[in-house]
Parts: structure tokens; C-alpha cells; sequence
């Protein structure tokens, strides 16, 4: 119970900052933006010390670890990928602009006769 009323908490002021974002129109951008990372900083700090916050950090650590494990590939791999696969694009739009105008010109022309 503690943690929803922590966790309504933390959403309130998270709201709070963006209504203040608009409540303060007249004012400086600066001072806008700020209200909003205020709301935005309070409201995490508040999640954190809940369960759920305290799972969400454990978990973006150990995807942060996870993604330090992959094999990224190389540039040259990278752009190797990128060209086949617009060559593949390339080719399937051209492959299909031809059968549309092939049953364009079979409905149109030879069995409706509109052309």
C-alpha cells in the first residue's frame, strides 16, 4: 500500500511539473523547463525508494550489462547489411509497380476495355 501511495506520489509530481509548464506561460522558457525537470527529478527520486523502483534499477542494470555483451558488428558489416537490404527494396517495389501494371492493363484493357 505504502509503495501506490509513493508511486501516486511520484506521478502527481511528475504532473505538477508539466502543469507548471503551462501555468507559467509568461515566463521565461528557462524557468519553464526547469519546473518540468524539477516535477520530472522529483518524481523519480520518489519512485526510487519504492519495490517497483527498486526492481526497474536492478533490471536497467542488468540489461545495461547484457548489452555490453553483444557483438556489435562493424562498420563495413553495418553498411554491407543496409545496401542489401535496400537492394531488396528496390527490388520488390519494382517487382510490384510491374504486376500492377501488368493487371492494369489486363482488367483495363483486354477485359473491360476503358482505355
Amino acid at each position: 500500500m505504502a509503495d501506490k501511495l509513493k508511486l501516486a506520489a511520484a506521478v502527481l509530481l511528475l504532473t505538477a511539473g508539466i502543469a507548471g509548464f503551462y501555468l507559467l506561460a509568461e515566463q521565461p522558457m528557462i524557468l519553464r523547463v526547469l519546473c518540468v525537470l524539477a516535477g520530472a527529478a522529483a518524481g523519480i527520486a520518489v519512485a526510487w525508494f519504492t519495490e517497483p523502483g527498486q526492481r526497474f534499477f536492478i533490471f536497467s542494470q542488468e540489461s545495461w550489462a547484457e548489452a555490453k555483451k553483444v557483438a556489435w558488428p562493424a562498420r563495413k558489416e553495418t553498411m554491407q547489411t543496409t545496401g542489401a537490404v535496400f537492394a531488396f527494396v528496390l527490388v520488390m517495389a519494382v517487382m510490384l509497380w510491374i504486376a500492377d501494371k501488368t493487371l492494369e492493363w489486363m482488367f483495363y484493357d483486354l477485359i473491360l476495355g476503358w482505355k
